[in-house]
């Protein structure tokens, strides 16, 4: 974990991976079902076992799992059940399956152990991972971790906690593998198989000059294959992306999609190497990222089935409460309407109908939207595009909704005039759904606001009282009510 920054950094041993389930297949056949998930049998095997003292059956029948499936069974089972489950398992909760398992069941567990238990784990993970074990403890735990822990492992959290949340400073791996541009390739090799103390998992060498400061990359599979005699500097590529320590996990993520990496090199502000993200931990970055911003569009908080009742609670009811506030503004409008309803009963029934197909359209915009602004895909340079594109799409639609409500409200009700009413009335509530799906978003966005978050509020308090009253308003404007 610790960071060497006088440059090689592979590993001491031949690499192994004791996270590949290679070897491990046939004892887990009776494990896991066709969906690689754990059996329900299984785990209530392992539960029966533990409750009955018998925990060596136990332990032996969850040794033969992968890690990520260990950390699966703590996640299957009640919160009552974990401590026993932790104790029955003692040594066996390796650091391994504290960073494969969900950060509230994890969370749950750190509280159960001593400081200088966690302190320990903590020193066996990458930075990264020991960061996202130690970042959410409370700052008095935080400290008595921190105390417990060796002197370079703990400056290497400490740095890595100074830089905000969700930053490339705290994604970031700071054992990596460094060489000055002046070494030759068999210099290189030799330093690889020589040192002890390099880290164990690396797909490239980053090359770097006097300031250490990165002026290339060399994959281990050019050194493999080039003559030791040649400088590493004419075997490098010059060309490569270099993530700021600052720069947002998301962007991060973005970065790597589009540019197909593997690892990158971070820097911090003078441009000096200070650690490397490698794809295995985007890949994680990129289902939070899509998950949370799905979950904000809904209102649904973290959208954890392991989150705490009370967080859980605190993040759906403030936007419920904003909801109906805006709902208020709806149904003021139906209120303004009271009598042409009463005059014609038909206009009840057809209402929900406008204001929902209506709701469905802003939807499908503005999931789009969120995403495309998620994804870079829309800029300044291509917004009014967008929101062009959206309004051709709208009305598209809206007549294509319109002929078919239209017609089948006229035969229903032998009301030739209703039908053209509520045809009128989707048309309209349609293009504006379309407008306000795209707009809406670009305008948070604009504001420097998530626009995930407060979008759908707006967006279905815009559709459904723009179908009210085109809808209302039309079959007075028509003649077919009288107020």
């Amino acid at each position: 974990m610790e960071e060497r920054e006088d440059s090689l950094h592979p590993q001491d041993d031949m690499p192994t991976d004791d996270r590949d389930r290679g070897g491990e297949g046939a004892s887990q056949e009776t494990e896991l079902d066709e969906d690689d998930r754990l059996k329900p049998e299984f785990v209530s095997d392992v539960l029966a076992l533990a409750e009955a003292g018998e925990h060596e059956a136990a332990r032996e029948r969850i040794g033969r799992l992968h890690p990520a499936d260990i950390a699966d069974l703590f996640e299957l089972v009640s919160d009552e059940d974990r401590p026993l489950l932790a104790s029955v398992l003692g040594d066996m909760l390796s650091p391994d399956v504290l960073a494969e398992m969900n950060e509230h069941v994890r969370e749950r567990l750190i509280d159960l152990l001593a400081p200088e238990q966690v302190a320990e784990i903590a020193s066996e993970l990458d930075t990264d991972d020991a960061v996202a074990i130690i970042e959410d403890m409370e700052e008095d735990e935080q400290q008595a971790v921190l105390q417990a822990m060796e002197p370079e492992d703990r400056a290497a959290i400490e740095d890595a906690l100074s830089f905000p949340e969700e930053s490339a400073g705290r994604l970031m791996q700071r054992d990596l593998v460094a060489v000055p541009e002046h070494v030759r390739v068999g210099d290189v090799i030799d330093r690889l198989r020589e040192d002890t103390e390099l880290t164990s998992d690396f797909w490239e060498i980053f090359v770097v000059d006097p300031m250490h400061r990165p002026v290339g990359t060399c994959q281990l599979s050019w050194i493999l294959r080039t003559p030791r005699d040649i400088a590493i500097s004419d075997v490098m590529k010059r060309e490569q992306t270099l993530i700021p320590v600052d720069m947002d996990q998301e962007e991060v993520a973005l970065r790597f999609q589009k540019y197909a990496l593997i690892s990158a090199a971070v820097v911090d502000k003078a441009g000096r190497l200070v650690g490397m993200i490698t794809v295995d931990d985007i890949v994680h970055i990129i289902q939070e990222e899509a998950g949370e911003d799905i979950l904000r569009l809904s209102g649904a908080g973290d959208g954890d089935i392991n989150e705490p009742i009370r967080q859980t609670y605190a993040a759906r009811v403030r936007w419920l409460i904003a909801n109906l506030g805006t709902a208020l503004v709806a149904s003021t409008i139906v209120g303004l309407f009271g009598g042409a309803i009463e005059h014609m009963v038909a206009l009840a029934a057809l209402m929900p109908i406008v204001a929902g197909v209506g709701g469905n359209a802003g939807t499908q915009t503005l999931a789009v939207t969120v995403r495309a602004l998620a994804m870079n895909q829309l800029t300044d340079s291509n917004s009014w595009r967008a929101v062009w594109r959206e309004m051709k799409i709208a009305l598209l639609n809206g007549g294509t909704i319109a002929l078919i409500a239209g017609s089948a409200t006229a035969l229903w009700f032998s009301n030739p005039g209703l039908g053209g009413v509520i045809a009128a009335a989707m048309i309209v509530n349609i293009f504006v759904a379309g407008v306000a799906g795209v707009a809406i978003p670009l305008l948070l966005d604009r504001l420097d606001q998530d626009p995930a978050v407060a979008s759908s509020i707006f967006v279905t308090m815009t559709t459904d009282s723009m179908g009210f009253l085109a809808f209302l308003g039309l079959a007075v404007a028509s003649g077919l009510t009288a107020l």
